[in-house]
C-alpha cells in the first residue's frame, strides 16, 4: 500500500510524491492523518536547507505536529476507539539511555524525533495521508476541538516546557520576545500559569495583532517604537521572567536591560552564536535557561487544546491541502499575513 507525501528534497523543491506504509503491528495504529503544522524548524529545512549544524542531506518528508483519525489498531492495543481524533506526539527517546534513566528522556542519545534532519537516515515526519506510530504517541483529544487545533499540542507543549523552567509565575510580570507561534503559546502558557502582567514585543504588527486573544496585556512593535522598552529598564529592571522566543540579538539585549536582578530568562528561541551581555549577567545575577521539547507536557497540552483552558484558534491563519504543500510553505514564510500554517489531507491513498 502506498499514500501521499510532501517530501523536500532541497531548498524549496517539495514534491507530492508516493511511499508505502503497512498495516499496523502489535501495539501500533493506523492514522489518517487530518492536519500537520508547518514549524520553524521545517521552515529551516525548506528556506535554507537546515539550520545550524542540522542539515537536509537527504529527501525528508517533514512535518512534527500533527493531528490524525484512527483508522486501525494492531493486535493488544486498548483504550483509543477507532474514528478517534488524535495528536501525535513527535517525540520516541530510548528509554533506556543514561538520560532516559535519570528521567530525562529530553537529552536522549538515541532520541527518534518525526520530522527531524539530525539523524541520517533522516527520520521521516507527518506531512503524509497516512501514517502507523505507536500507539503510546497517540493521544485522544475528544469530539469538542478541531483536528487544526489538536495539531497545536507539540508546539504548545514546547511552550508549557518552557514556562516549567521558570518556577511560580503566579502574579508575576513576563516578558515575552517574538510573536511567532512559539511567542504567541508561551504568552497563553504563562496566563495559564497566572502571570499578572505580560508585555509582548516583535517587529510585526500582523504578529503582535493576536497576542491580546492569546494572554498579552500589552505589546509593543520595536521596529516602529524602538524605546517601547525603556521605561522597563528603571529601577534596574521591570520583569521577573523573559522568554526569549525571537532567537534575535537585539531582543536579548532588551531580556538583559528589561530583567530585574535575579529575575529568569528562559531562551527559547535558537540560533546561531551572538555576543551576549555578560555583564548584566553577572551584575543583576540573571538565572539564564535553556528550553528545548518537551516530554510529560504533551499530554498536558493535550488536555489543556482538548478542553479550551488554552484556546489555539488564533493563532491558526492558514491551511492548505497536501497538493499545495509548496504554497503552504511559501506562505509560512509571510509574517506580515501568516502565523501557524497547517497542511490538511483528503486520503487520496492507492493500494
Amino acid at each position: 500500500m502506498k499514500t501521499r507525501v510532501a517530501r523536500l528534497h532541497g531548498i524549496r523543491d517539495i514534491r507530492i510524491e508516493y511511499l508505502d506504509y503497512r498495516a499496523p503491528g502489535p501495539g501500533e495504529v493506523l492514522l489518517a492523518m487530518a492536519a500537520g503544522g508547518i514549524c520553524g524548524s521545517d521552515l529551516h529545512y525548506y528556506q535554507d536547507g537546515g539550520f545550524g549544524p542540522v542539515r537536509v542531506r537527504e529527501p525528508i518528508v517533514a512535518g512534527h505536529e500533527a493531528s490524525g483519525f484512527v483508522e486501525a489498531l494492531g493486535a493488544g492495543v486498548s483504550g483509543i476507539d477507532l474514528g478517534a481524533v488524535v495528536a501525535v506526539n513527535p517525540s520516541q527517546p530510548c528509554g533506556h539511555c543514561q538520560y532516559c534513566r535519570a528521567d530525562q528522556p529530553i537529552h536522549c542519545l538515541d532520541m527518534r524525533f518525526m520530522g527531524s534532519a539530525m539523524r541520517l537516515p533522516h527520520e521521516n515526519g507527518m506531512f503524509r495521508e497516512r501514517l502507523v506510530v505507536p500507539a503510546i504517541q497517540c493521544h485522544p483529544v475528544g469530539d469538542d476541538v478541531s483536528p487544526g487545533e489538536a495539531a497545536c499540542a507539540e508546539p504548545l507543549a514546547v511552550c508549557l516546557h518552557a514556562i516549567a523552567q521558570a518556577g511560580d509565575l503566579s502574579g508575576r510580570n513576563v516578558l515575552v520576545t517574538g510573536a511567532g507561534p512559539i511567542g504567541l503559546l508561551t504568552v497563553a502558557a504563562a496566563r495559564q500559569a497566572g502571570a499578572a502582567r505580560i508585555v509582548v514585543t516583535d517587529l510585526a504588527d500582523a504578529a503582535l495583532a493576536r497576542a491580546p486573544a492569546m494572554g498579552a496585556t500589552e505589546t509593543i512593535n520595536v521596529a516602529s517604537n524602538p524605546d517601547g522598552l525603556l521605561p522597563f529598564q528603571d529601577n534596574k529592571g521591570s520583569f521577573d521572567v523573559v522568554f526569549e522566543c525571537s532567537a534575535a540579538a537585539p531582543a536579548l539585549r532588551s531580556a538583559f536591560a528589561t530583567i530585574k536582578p535575579r529575575g529568569t530568562l528562559v531562551q527559547v528561541g535558537v540560533t546561531g552564536d551572538m555576543t551576549i551581555p555578560v555583564n548584566a549577567l553577572v551584575g543583576k545575577e540573571i538565572v539564564w535557561r535553556g528550553s528545548q521539547r518537551f516530554h510529560a507536557e504533551f499530554a498536558e497540552a493535550v488536555g489543556l487544546i482538548a478542553t479550551r483552558r488554552i484556546d489555539v484558534r488564533p493563532i491558526i491563519s492558514h491551511s492548505f491541502p497536501l497538493d499545495a504543500a509548496t504554497a503552504a510553505f511559501e506562505q509560512a514564510g509571510d509574517r506580515s499575513r501568516a502565523c501557524k500554517v497547517q497542511i490538511t489531507f483528503e486520503h487520496t491513498d492507492k493500494a
